[in-house]
């Protein structure tokens, strides 16, 4: 028999594709379907994912619960700050001492006692004060300047004509002299036609001096002044 004809005689590698099927069943079976350990595998990874989610949380509680634990330790200092603190303790109601009462003599004097003598004392106390203090404030007041009243005149003094002595007519002016009269500045002002008049200032005490009595003085010198008028008037 040729080698041909021997290979021919021979099935064994025709059925190879039925063993190998043959063979991949087994292993299959042997380990377990190829869909069940990936859906294993998936369960394991959600199962991580969800442990460490968790452990995040229970992180995050940790950090809350230590701040209200602060918190609270905070607010328990300051409650026990103000307990000890004076102002938040009523002060101790201290009785009044009771006066024992003795037998005898004692009895006689508790009854010559006069339980409203103290109030007149005090009475008479207050009102002193108040007297002294009227007193204190009327001397000071006393001492004190009273205000004068001033006002300040400026004066037009006119001449009969250019021939007068206007130095000769300030001086007669000036000369009037009476309490509560102050004289001030002067000047010579022109008129007109060679004419000057004399513009002249002075304070007097309004109590003292009247502007009727200063200028009935003042054209008393009828030789050299004409007339006066009062030009400005100001109380000081």
């Amino acid at each position: 028999m040729s080698g041909l004809q021997c290979l021919a005689s021979e099935n064994i590698w025709f059925d190879k594709p039925l063993y190998d099927e043959a063979e991949k069943c087994f292993y299959e079976g042997a380990n377990g379907p190829p869909s069940q350990s990936s859906s294993h595998a998936g369960g394991d990874q959600e199962l991580v994912t969800r442990m460490k989610s968790m452990e995040l949380e229970n992180h995050t509680l940790h950090k809350v619960v230590a701040e209200m634990r602060a918190a609270l330790q905070t607010l328990e200092n300051r409650v026990a700050t103000l307990e000890k603190s004076p102002s938040a303790k009523a002060a101790p109601v201290q009785a009044a001492p009771v006066k024992q009462v003795q037998n005898g003599d004692d009895e006689d004097e508790d009854d010559d006692m006069d339980l409203f003598g103290s109030d007149d004392e005090d009475d008479e106390e207050a009102e002193r004060l108040k007297q002294e203090r009227l007193d204190a404030y009327a001397a000071k007041k006393s001492k004190k300047p009273a205000l004068i009243a001033k006002s300040s005149l400026l004066l037009d003094v006119k001449p009969w004509d250019d021939e007068t002595d206007m130095a000769k007519l300030e001086e007669c002016v000036r000369s009037v002299q009476m309490e509560g009269l102050l004289w001030g500045a002067s000047k010579l002002v022109p008129v007109g036609y060679g004419i000057k008049k004399l513009q002249i200032t002075c304070v007097i005490e309004d109590d003292k001096v009247g502007t009727d009595i200063l200028e009935e003085e003042i054209t008393k010198f009828e030789d050299f002044i004409q007339s006066i008028d009062v030009a400005a008037f100001n109380k000081i």
